[in-house]
């Protein structure tokens, strides 16, 4: 698996953590739908109004896993480093409004809080916070 400490960015944090899903996925093959969504970073001012006006949006959790688990209709992961780092005002409306419409939508501090919350998700885990 990728190198890993406890600084770690949240890049890296991802990174290893679709890793893990790539190699779990031999075995559990729906894991092979856990997608990134490459809303963050930096971006030239002409990109990014090019991707502004081509549907991205600012708040969007970093990682989906289409793959319903009643009651839910799939996951959402918004991804965050271990220390130091803030869910946004935009990241909680998503998740609210993600909630409201049905799908399991959680934050994740470090990959392999991600890694049990999806492990959770699939075995039909319901969760005792948002």
């Amino acid at each position: 698996m990728t190198r890993y400490c406890n600084r770690a960015t949240e890049d890296e944090e991802q990174a290893a953590l679709i890793e893990w899903a790539y190699i779990e996925g031999l075995r559990r093959p729906e894991l092979m739908l856990l997608y990134a969504v490459p809303n963050g970073g930096y971006r030239p001012p002409r990109t990014a109004a090019i991707l502004k006006r081509t549907g991205v949006r600012p708040g969007v959790p970093d990682l989906c896993l289409p793959v319903a688990r009643p009651p839910y209709h799939g996951l959402y992961i918004e991804l965050k480093r271990r220390r130091g780092a803030a869910v946004s005002a935009y990241q909680k409306i998503w998740l609210d409004r993600l909630r409201e419409q049905g799908y399991r939508a959680v934050v994740s501090y470090g990959w392999d809080e991600a890694r049990e919350e999806i492990l959770s998700y699939l075995d039909g885990g319901v969760p005792t916070t948002w």
